[in-house]
Parts: C-alpha cells; structure tokens; sequence
C-alpha cells in the first residue's frame, strides 16, 4: 500500500516536472533610446549640503553615497516594500542587491552586449546604473509562474521618426526603414532562435513573444515636426512589430516621454503616447496596448544625482518606477488577455 502511495505521488511529482519544463520562456521585448538605455544611479544621489551650503569656501560634492534620488535612498526609506523582509525586496538582510536568477536578460545598449540574470547593471556607464527593465523584470517575474527572457535594444539620440522608422511608415509617409527598427528585430530574433546557447539555462524551452515595452521620445520632441508624426509612426511601430512576430495582439506597454516638473504643459510626444491608448481613437488597441504616464516619476535636481533633466537627473527612483509601472502595465494587459481566451 505504502509502495503504491508512493508511486503515485512520484508519477504526480514527475507530471508536475513535466509540465514545467514543457512551459515556455516568456520573452518580453524593450525598446527606446537613452532612457530605455538606463541613466537611473543605483548607489549615488544627491547631498542636500550642496545645496544649502554658502558660496566659496570648502567644496562640498554634489553625489553622496545612498543620497536621494539613489535606488540604494529609495529602498532604505521604504523598507516595507523594497527592504529584506519587504513586500516587494530588492536587497537581501545583508543589504546586497538581489539577484533575479529567474529572469534572463540579453541587453544591446549604445552598441554594448550583456546578457546573464537580471541585477543592477544593465544600463549605461558599465554597468553602474539601471534602466526600465530592473523594476520591469521585477514585476513580471512575481507575476508570472515560470522563466522569464527580456531583450532590450536601445541606443541613446535617436528617434520614432528616423532611426526607429517602422515599414508601414514608410509605405504610407515615405523614408527609409530605420536601422534601429531593423536591427532591433535582428537581434530579437538571433536570440531568441539561438536561446539555448545565449541562456543554457534555457536549454531545450520553447519561448513565446509575450509582450513589448517602449521608451523613447525625446529626439522627436527636440526636432521641429517630428512630433507632428510620432501618433502615427507609433501605431505603425505597434502593428509592424506584431507583423514580425506572428502576434496580432501583442500586448504593448508605453512610459510617456516626461522628464518635465508635472505642472509644465504636455508636449506633442507626451499627447501621443497618451493618445494610442484611447479605446475611442484605436478601439482595436482595447485590452492590448496601455500607456503609462510617467509624470508623477519626475523627481528635481535637489533631490536627484544630477541636473540632466533629460535623463530623468540620473535618478535611480525614478528609473526604477517607470519600469516598475511599464511591467504592471504588461502584467494587467496579460491577465486580460488571459481572461479574454477563458471566459
């Protein structure tokens, strides 16, 4: 009796296995330019003395270690979420940043690759700082049962309307095919053919184009009438993106262009990205692309590493929050879509 317990708990246990193994990588695909990149300082963020110390005299730094704005501030002044024992942990009791050793990441950025499990360290700076994909991955890693693989390529000063150029773009308004958009879909496509080798993890799993994150606008937003275009030229991204991949549906998760103080007016960038995900304007994008409004993200240069707007001001927080809510996003449009199939 106790032998066919046994046996049958073992052929359970084994299914269980099975079952595992037989389910795919969940790949999720991030894209944009600099800030996709990742300019967010992990450790270093602003000295409040350097701003209120008197002029001349003693030279007081600007960065201090675990000062605001730093990944290292957010994650000490909000222990019950981010702490050890947190909801939600990005370090460990001995305060090290944990390792996510079930999220892969393969990362093209300014023309770098890394690839390995998901840390601090995949954005710019050699791999000093993050990008979206840390809070990203986080998300989406407790969200989903089973391997994740993120593929980001993103490369700093270029634009929707030039370097990332999608082809039903330029069937419909003219140009060329941008070379970033091309090479994005190279590089998707090598790794993900060749997961086994990039990942031996991975060794032997199927994979299935789950989801696309985009994070770009400031290059459009600085040349004159090129925001005129970008709605355009991102609903032809969404759609020739789904193309490529056989994925009518992709869900698609966008973080708004808004390194700006929230009261400033929004930019044709920011009114754009807003605009794809309104059911009334692109009914068919319903359940399958949202927008986050990155906004509430901006944090100033006194409580941030720097005072390059442009990057967010280096700051970590703000970095992490954008991937934070762009994987959020993606989870709410899977579950969705998830519902939509099973009634």
């Amino acid at each position: 009796m106790k032998l066919a317990l046994i046996a049958v708990v073992g052929s359970l246990m084994l299914g269980a296995t099975s079952q595992a193994a037989e389910k795919p990588v969940k790949v999720f695909i991030l894209a944009g330019q600099s800030n996709m990149v990742g300019h967010g300082k992990a450790e270093e963020g602003a000295n409040p003395a350097f701003f209120i110390a008197p002029k001349g005299g003693k030279k007081i730094p600007r960065e201090i270690p675990g000062g605001e704005g730093s990944l290292r501030f957010l994650v000490n002044h909000q222990p019950q979420k981010y702490g050890p024992n947190g909801t939600e942990p990005l370090v460990g009791a001995n305060g090290k940043w944990l390792v996510d050793h079930n999220v892969k990441v393969y990362s093209y950025c300014d023309g770098t690759t890394k690839k390995g499990d998901l840390i601090i360290g995949y954005g710019a700076n050699n791999g000093a700082w993050i990008g979206p994909e840390y809070g990203f991955g986080w998300v989406v890693d407790r969200a989903i049962k089973g391997k994740v693989l993120l593929i980001k390529v993103s490369t700093g000063g270029t634009s929707l309307k030039v370097d990332w150029r999608p082809p039903s773009a330029v069937a419909q308004r003219g140009g060329v095919v941008g070379p970033r958009y091309t090479q994005m879909v190279e590089i998707v496509k090598k790794v993900v053919t060749n997961m086994g080798e990039e990942f031996p993890d991975c060794n032997g799993m199927k994979y299935e184009i789950a989801g696309f994150g985009w994070h770009q606008g400031f290059n459009d937003n600085c040349n004159a009438g090129f925001g005129d275009e970008y709605e355009k030229n991102l609903v032809d991204l969404i759609q020739d993106v789904r193309k490529e991949f056989g994925k009518p549906d992709l869900p698609f998760a966008i973080a708004t262009t808004s390194m700006f103080p929230p009261k400033s007016p929004r930019n044709p960038i920011e009114l754009a990205q807003l605009a794809v995900a309104d059911l009334r304007k692109y009914p068919k994008f319903k359940g399958n692309v949202a927008t986050v409004d990155a906004r509430p993200f901006w944090r100033d240069e006194k409580i941030s590493p720097s005072n390059f707007g442009y990057h967010w001001n280096h700051n970590g927080e703000s970095h992490y929050l954008i991937g934070e809510a762009m994987g959020q996003a993606m989870v709410k449009l899977l579950e969705q879509k998830k519902g939509d199939r099973h009634p």
